[in-house]
């Protein structure tokens, strides 16, 4: 890449410049150093920016003492080739949405002069090529339409939102003339299958040793459908076999113009009807990824306030911000960029980052992301990271990154193509043209056994049979909660040999609530709770409101809440204010150092619970009933559990201790439990901490798990698990590879899942960007439902494989007879078509038969909660 600027906008023509060169051999610290000190001999050079990483080399020069070329011969002269002087351009092409159509665009570029170094992504419908000097982006979008796209330069290569066609799917021109063509089957079905007496005759053909043919209203109406549901497919292959790209669209289209031309419209109108549905779902699947990423990209705010060296504040794009600018964010203000805390406290609500349920406490030297969000306190933020390199942009990267991974694995009907249509295509010719043209043989037969072999290689039952597997177990598997978007994730589940687990919104519920009120000195549990409300209510932080609501479902009546005065938010601790002359505070238990005594308290169980049955034995510290020791014994209990502790009390004396916690899911344990009774190896991975961690996964059964993890961190362990598996013997084999699920709800875990083998998203509670990266929703929160999806997940396996050998078995054998006469077009049609289609549609309806097991209990004890 090669990109000469002005420093600025407005700066004279002998202003700095800055050079861009793609050097890739530089790719170490010792090559960068010899690179830059071979050009900083040349006089004018202001900066050089040597980036290993990726190969570049930006160099700053003043263009009246050198220029580009002598930079150049520089840069050769320490040893090291300059990758042409060749630029990167971006353009967006959003019907380019599946690995086919990728293909189709890579084929029409590599022929084109100037272009080089071609990138497609279709998760996003870019394409981004190399191009040397002299190619125009007119060349680019020429090359792109011979494909049959259409292409828009983009004006930058790296920035901006995804793009993509704004106008709903289901509105396009496609998904019309497929409701059309849909409609005028179904009305000449009608005809020919059940108002038979209906239908007229509209003419007859005869020609030469051809059969009489008449042609009812019903034969027109599906050559209309064949028309106008298939011309979009015939299009798609004409340029696929135009780009010598004989895929699934070439497919299509020669079965489709067989079947009409064998004299079975019917065929293919059904044909072009099914496939057009398929490719509508698996754009309209395409438009809701695009939309997640730019969810993703909103997480950023758009504009950032710069405290200056003047004191004064300024408002500039978050885009503008430089490592080393001094942001301002309030409570409630989105962080513009990473960076570090140079003034202020607050608790900052780190969850879209790291998922975690509870607010991070941040001070001074503490590190924040952008797009996270200060509750309660004023920081002042040092920048350390440009925006396109903070961790929400990277998340977006390794989303866009993963999902084009993805679409580029190819689907197996379009590796079978490359082989089996060529071979099947010039078997046809040469059967038709052959046997006439050597021996005199009849035309009009050997044209007819050449056609034949044609309906026969028509992929109708081959094509269909996974279709109505996947249809049949999608919609089994919607009828019980699971949303399942294609049928590549139905078959991965089951292929998966690990199952990554999310902890907070997926094993737990994902919002806070009190587990334990603990009353001490004589107070009881509503009296703890009413005071610890009153307080809370005027906070804003998320454990003070998840007191507030369980006063609420006690029954607290607000009525009775006493009154506040002189109420303080302490950052980072808790809150204190005057309640009936005498100070209270609520908070975490270092706020009472100095204050009231934790270490020698007593429990209060007259008309409560007695302290054995909290699971404490009585404190040798003095003959009173109760007496306990709150640090020593009570906080590290349920810190221990992953519980949040808050004390309750006056200056003078503790009243009360409640813990918080985020609730385990009752089906939780169960399902893991099942999940490893089918041999998945289930693996936590969290961005909360070890303590919590470890708490929830003894709870729920599971023996693996990982901590205190950012959602790169996660996303290289779903790497790592994919890279091992587990042997008979429980050890694992680092030599193996494993396919890896991924279960998670929040945008943290929007790279895992998009990584994973197949990513699963909890539904209700998951954020849009986990639901729309995933390829399968849990949409009723349930993990009943995991264990389920993995029993249907391997029967609609072993369906879909039935399906297709058998599917290819009945064709070869139709095909070896054809030559001989012993196969017609009748045979083919009958029993290659139709006999094939209702035997593989049959097969996929034992899909629907396989339920889901909800454990014993399960619906008593949600009932109770």
């Amino acid at each position: 890449m090669s990109d000469t600027t002005p420093s600025s906008p407005d700066a004279p023509p002998d202003a700095s410049r800055s050079l861009e060169l793609r050097v890739p051999d530089m790719d170490c610290p010792s090559c960068a150093g010899k690179v830059t000190n071979s050009v900083e001999r040349l006089e004018g050079i202001d900066a050089i920016d040597a980036r290993v990483t990726s190969g570049r080399l930006v160099v700053e020069f003043d263009p009246t003492r050198t220029d580009e070329d002598e930079i150049r011969e520089r840069v050769r002269a320490a040893g090291y080739e300059i990758v042409g002087a060749a630029s990167e351009l971006t353009f967006s092409v959003p019907d380019m949405d599946c690995a086919s159509c990728a293909n189709k665009v890579e084929n029409a570029l590599e022929g084109t002069a100037g272009v080089s170094e071609i990138e497609t992504r279709p998760a996003s419908g870019r394409v981004t090529v190399s191009v040397a000097d002299g190619t125009g982006s007119e060349t680019v979008v020429e090359a792109i339409g011979s494909a049959g796209y259409d292409a828009t330069p983009m004006d930058d290569g790296t920035d901006g939102e995804p793009m993509g066609d704004d106008e709903p799917i289901w509105k396009s021109r496609r998904a019309v003339t497929t409701g059309v063509g849909a409609a005028l089957l179904g009305l000449g079905m009608l005809l020919e299958f059940v108002f038979s007496s209906a239908n007229p005759a509209l003419f007859s053909l005869v020609g030469g040793d051809l059969v009489d043919r008449t042609y009812h209203l019903s034969t027109a109406l599906f050559l209309l459908t064949a028309a106008i549901a298939g011309a979009p497919i015939l299009r798609n292959g004409y340029y696929s076999a135009r780009n010598r790209s004989l895929d699934i669209d070439f497919l299509m289209g020669v079965g489709i113009l067989a079947s009409v031309a064998a004299h079975h419209p019917f065929e293919g109108a059904m044909l072009a009807v099914l496939f057009s549905v398929a490719e509508l779902l698996e754009r309209f699947s395409m438009d809701r990824a695009r939309d997640s990423l730019r969810e993703l990209m909103d997480l950023s705010p758009d504009t950032a306030t710069v405290k200056r060296e003047d004191g004064g504040e300024e408002t500039v794009p978050a885009e503008d911000l430089a490592v080393g600018d001094v942001v301002v964010v309030r409570p409630g203000e989105k962080i513009p960029a990473d960076g570090v805390v140079l003034e202020g406290e607050s608790a900052v609500d780190q969850s879209p980052i790291t998922g975690e349920s509870v607010p991070a406490d941040k001070t001074a030297g503490d590190e924040v992301y952008a797009g996270t969000i200060p509750e309660s306190g004023y920081l002042e933020v040092e920048v350390v990271s440009e925006a396109d390199d903070s961790t929400i942009a990277r998340i977006v990267r390794m989303v866009e990154d993963a999902e084009r991974e993805k679409t580029q694995r190819e689907r197996f009907v379009d590796r079978f193509a490359s082989v089996y249509t060529p071979i099947v295509v010039t078997l046809a010719v040469a059967i038709a043209v052959a046997p006439p043209l050597l021996a005199g043989a009849s035309w009009n037969t050997w044209f007819l056994r050449g056609l034949t072999l044609l309906v026969i290689a028509c992929p109708c039952a081959f094509v269909i049979s996974t279709p109505v597997s996947v249809v049949s177990g999608i919609t089994s598997a919607a009828r019980n909660g699971v949303l399942i978007k294609g049928g590549r994730y139905l078959e991965a589940v089951g292929e998966s040999d690990v199952l990554a687990v999310d902890k907070t919104g997926t094993l737990t519920e994902g919002d806070l609530s009190v587990t334990d009120v603990i009353p001490l000195e004589g107070a009881d549990k509503d009296d703890v709770l009413r005071r610890a409300g009153a307080l809370e209510r005027r906070s804003e932080h998320p454990i003070g409101q998840a007191i507030v609501d369980y006063a609420e479902e006690r029954g607290v009546a607000t009525d009775d809440e006493p009154d506040v005065t002189a109420f303080e938010a302490l950052t980072g601790k808790g809150v204190r204010g005057e309640i009936d002359g005498a100070t209270h505070y609520v908070g975490k238990p270092d706020l009472f150092d100095g204050l009231a005594d934790l270490e020698h308290t007593h429990a209060t169980t007259d008309g409560g619970v007695a302290l054995a049955e909290m699971g404490y034995d009585s404190s040798p510290q003095c003959e009173r009933e109760g007496c306990l020791d709150v640090l020593a014994d009570v906080v590290p209990d349920l810190e221990a559990e992953g519980k949040t502790v808050v004390i309750v009390g006056t200056e003078d004396r503790p009243l009360g201790v409640i813990a918080v916690a985020d609730r385990v899911r009752p089906e939780a344990k169960w399902a893991v439990s099942k999940l490893q009774d089918q041999g998945v190896r289930v693996v936590m991975l969290t961005g909360d901490n070890e303590g919590t961690a470890r708490a929830i996964a003894e709870e729920v059964g599971i023996d693996e798990y990982h901590a205190e993890l950012l959602p790169d961190e996660k996303l290289e362990w779903i790497r790592r698990l994919e890279g091992e598996t587990e042997g008979d013997d429980g050890e694992t084999d680092g030599d193996a590879e494993a396919t890896v699920a991924m279960v998670g709800d929040g945008i943290n875990d929007a790279p895992a899942l998009a990584t994973a083998g197949v990513g699963i998203a909890m539904g209700a509670a998951g954020t849009d960007t986990a639901l729309e990266t995933a390829d399968v929703a849990l949409m009723s929160d349930d993990l009943t439902r995991l264990p389920y999806l993995y029993e249907l997940s391997h029967t609609a396996t072993g369906v879909i494989r039935q399906n297709i050998w058998a599917s290819l078995a009945v064709k070869a054998a139709l095909a070896a007879g054809t030559p001989f006469g012993f196969v017609t077009v009748i045979h083919a049609v009958v029993i290659g078509d139709m006999g094939m289609s209702l035997g593989v549609t049959g097969n996929a309806m034992r899909l629907a038969n396989v339920e889901p097991e909800t454990p014993e209990g399960l619906e008593r004890r949600r009932g109770d909660q």
